[in-house]
């Protein structure tokens, strides 16, 4: 097996920043952990709506840090760039307070609610001249740089197909924000975003979008199906589920050949080449978490001046986007106050 963990920059080559997390959830606590072991940045500050929860993360994810509101958060002058991972529903609004705050921000994917949420925190940005960039995490993995560089090398000739599926069995909670169209639940915006992202990274904008599928009792899509057509030349198809466990797996084909992505194709992770004529190659990529490589971005951004990362720019979060609006929009979610 071959490694491919030298396709992406290391995450501890990059400069030291300090970190403010805004929110105290799950994903931040992972975002924190890989802060702290994978890079030399640290998180120096946690906003949380609940100082007790705030603490208590604190103490498990970024000993040290200080404890506050999210005015508080973003108003510390230690506090190089914030890290937004509020549900979906609050990125906007917390996006647009760290740049005010004139802080640098990474938030959370999905970007925003919808597109011309998007627009309105990017153009914040431009008026700031601060960076921003949408959390994406595959997109700064080694075994997608990888897999870009093959493919760019022509070695499975055109590509032609991306198949990707990611499926989750959520258990049914009304209250939960899997399940809330007002924290922008649904499986497109929480894990189909990644299949769909993954897609467009290999063969850019679709010219077509076709989504079909159907809804939780609470209006939120629970289940789809999403083709997408790249003029004459390729297309991609996405599923996505919260009730339903399955591989999370990524197909590339090709006209002399396939990728087939092991594994958790969304995470650091190996990966196969065949060929046509039968030949066959494993490539390893895995390292724990992963976010360690968009926090490390973010930082060699910010050092260089750049308001926006080229692996992740703002156009690309545009696109996306709308793709996600298109989508969502055949589906029948609407998310109140849209």
């Amino acid at each position: 097996m071959i490694s491919v963990l030298d396709a992406a920059p290391d995450p501890m080559s990059a400069p030291a920043i300090g970190w403010g997390v805004l929110g105290a959830g799950r994903i931040a606590g992972s975002f924190s952990d890989a802060v702290g072991t994978s890079t030399r940045s640290r998180v120096v500050a946690v906003g949380s709506r609940d100082a007790g929860r705030g603490r208590e993360f604190a103490d498990k994810h970024a000993p040290g840090a200080r404890v506050g509101s999210y005015e508080e958060l973003v108003a510390d002058p230690a506090v190089d760039a914030v890290y937004v991972a509020t549900p979906h529903s609050h990125h906007r609004d917390h996006a647009l307070l760290a740049v005010a705050a004139g802080k640098h921000v990474l938030v959370e994917k999905a970007f925003t609610r919808n597109a011309a949420e998007a627009v309105e925190v990017l153009n914040a940005a431009r008026r700031a001249g601060v960076f921003v960039m949408e959390a994406m995490k595959t997109r700064h993995l080694p075994h997608v740089a990888a897999i870009r560089a093959l493919v760019a090398r022509g070695e499975i000739g055109d590509v032609v197909s991306v198949t990707g599926n990611y499926q989750v069995a959520f258990p049914y909670d009304e209250t939960s924000r899997i399940f809330d169209p007002a924290l922008a639940g649904g499986a497109l915006l929480d894990i189909g975003v990644y299949p769909v992202a993954f897609a467009m990274d290999l063969l850019g904008v679709p010219d077509e979008v076709r989504a079909t599928g159907f809804l939780t009792r609470t209006g939120v899509d629970a289940q789809s199906a999403i083709a997408l057509r790249f003029g004459e030349r390729a297309v991609a198809s996405v599923t996505t589920s919260v009730q339903s466990p399955s591989p999370t797996s990524v197909t590339i084909g090709g006209t002399a050949g396939n990728i087939q992505i092991a594994g958790h194709a969304f995470a650091p992770t190996g990966f196969v080449v065949e060929w046509a004529d039968g030949g066959r190659k494993e490539f390893d990529g895995f390292v724990e978490d992963g976010k360690q490589y968009e926090a490390a971005e973010v930082a060699r951004c910010i050092a260089a001046g750049a308001v926006e990362s080229a692996r992740m720019s703002w156009q690309d979060t545009l696109d996306l986007m709308a793709v996600l609006d298109a989508a969502r929009g055949q589906l029948g979610v609407v998310y109140p106050g849209e």
